[in-house]
């Protein structure tokens, strides 16, 4: 599956239109709306449709196989919203062939599954952040397809950060104190999973130890580290280790103030 991003004004779409011309029908392309690449939202109807369009244009390809609402606003989560009357209409013309959302928190996974008919929804979850499962557990009794998105929690989960650890850019959302308490976390993750043991590793393959998982999208940057990520699926954590992971969050996480 392929997860395309809106990035360079186009340019990722573009590139991605020429490497799959002559194989689109080996790939699954799966999008998002709503978010433009200056950083501004915006999912008003008209333009969530000429936003569609042009991603077309520059793939190359006539259908989307999904569309998600990109972290959309609670309101536009309810399937009667027009931003849904889109996606519904979209799938109808054949430009789509699934839709749902991007959410993060289980109460908008919950209004996704309950008032519309989306077959696929993306959402967070990982080792730090594991508040959305018991919502998660009921899209798959549903048969909606998740796609868990995060998983190595913006960074902290390949460890190659501590509570010294600064940061620019979007993570220089956290607090020193946000920071200092995700790098104790991530110590207690490091005593778990064990000193040799690959964090990366141990945080994906926590994920795909859950059934609800039908796909994970960490991040990529070299051919080494697609390598890396695919191997992970071949070796699956032990049941106990799974176990521990969760009791983990339970005791150290759940119910406490973690801004994401």
């Amino acid at each position: 599956m392929i997860r395309r991003q809106h990035m360079g004004g186009g340019k990722s779409e573009s590139i991605l239109g020429q490497a799959l011309s002559g194989r689109r029908n080996k790939v699954l392309i799966s999008s998002k709306c709503g978010h433009q690449a200056d950083k501004v939202t915006n999912f008003e109807p008209g333009d969530l449709i000429n936003s569609v369009e042009d991603t077309l244009k520059r793939l190359n390809t006539d259908y989307l196989d999904s569309l998600l609402l990109h972290n959309a606003p609670f309101d536009h989560l309810n399937g009667s919203s027009p931003q849904f009357d889109v996606l519904k209409q979209l799938k109808k013309e054949g430009e789509i062939r699934a839709y749902g959302a991007s959410v993060d928190t289980g109460e908008e996974l919950k209004e996704v599954i309950t008032t519309s008919d989306s077959t696929v929804i993306e959402v967070m979850f990982n080792i730090l952040y594991q508040e959305p499962l018991e919502q998660m557990t009921a899209a798959y009794d549903k048969g909606v397809g998740l796609i868990v998105k995060v998983p190595l929690d913006s960074g902290w989960l390949t460890g190659k950060y501590d509570a010294d650890s600064t940061f620019t850019g979007v993570r220089s959302r956290w607090s020193k104190s946000d920071i200092e308490y995700r790098g104790a976390l991530v110590d207690k993750v490091r005593g778990i999973i064990g000193p040799d043991a690959s964090m990366i590793d141990a945080a994906l393959q926590y994920i795909l130890s859950y059934r609800e998982t039908a796909t994970v999208i960490p991040g990529m940057r070299t051919s080494e580290q697609v390598r890396g990520n695919l191997s992970v699926a071949d070796v699956p954590m032990s049941e106990e280790m799974k176990q521990t992971l969760r009791q983990f969050w339970i005791e150290e996480i759940e119910g406490k103030d973690f801004p994401w």
